[in-house]
């Protein structure tokens, strides 16, 4: 029960929580394993229970590009549910994972009823101005301007979005990079940066948030 707490206490899941999870099962993943590819066929709708998942796709030349890290209480793979196309990204465990695994022809029975479809659809709207904002940030501001708007999506909870943001971000450097498309110079010169003007605190492979509306307001 304890690996559906993050679930229940989702306030978007919390009115659909008892009919859902009776549909469904925990299914719990090692350090790096991958849950599903690109491309794969369409499969069941998951949640994150513990741990987190990386959402990520890969070039041609085997260059790797973060899109989220999918924390506890987030819900993923509905798109190709609903369209029937390949799923959109990889999906990996990160660290000792657990999720919640809803089967296709339970989500399907699930869209019938309008209060179901009028939920996801409020999520997927979220998601959708999330993205825009991501898009808007690569094309029309500079480096560390996009570096500050997703650190403090990230200390939000990135697709959680909590309206309280937390002080220590879960997210390596290494990482960070990968969701920016910058090299670990750039990013270092601009964390250092935003560091000296009081937004961050930087440790050994951690973030720290120290000034969470001056980071705002750098990114604007």
């Amino acid at each position: 029960m304890s690996d559906l707490l993050a679930l229940r206490t989702n306030p978007w899941f919390a009115s659909l929580a008892d009919a859902v999870l009776a549909a469904g099962r925990v299914h719990k993943l090692s350090p790096g394993e991958v849950l599903f590819r690109q491309g794969d066929a369409p499969g069941d709708w998951h949640a994150v229970c513990r741990g987190a998942i990386k959402a990520s796709s890969t070039s041609v030349d085997g260059t790797e590009s973060i899109l989220a890290v999918l924390e506890p209480g987030n819900w993923f793979g509905e798109i190709s549910l609903l369209d029937g196309g390949p799923r959109v990204h990889d999906a990996t465990a990160v660290g000792a994972t657990a999720v919640f695994a809803v089967p296709a022809e339970a989500f399907a029975r699930f869209m019938q009823d309008p209060v179901f479809a009028t939920a996801l659809a409020r999520l997927m709207a979220g998601r959708l101005r999330t993205l825009f904002g991501i898009v808007e940030d690569a094309t029309l501001r500079p480096t560390r301007a996009r570096l500050a708007r997703r650190l403090a999506l990230l200390a939000r909870g990135d697709a959680t979005q909590a309206i309280e943001p937390r002080r220590q971000l879960p997210v390596s450097q290494e990482a960070l990079a990968m969701m920016l498309g910058l090299t670990r110079q750039t990013l270092s010169k601009e964390l250092g940066e935003l560091a000296k003007a009081g937004a961050l605190k930087l440790g050994y492979r951690s973030i720290a948030i120290v000034d969470a509306a001056l980071l705002d307001r750098l990114g604007d």
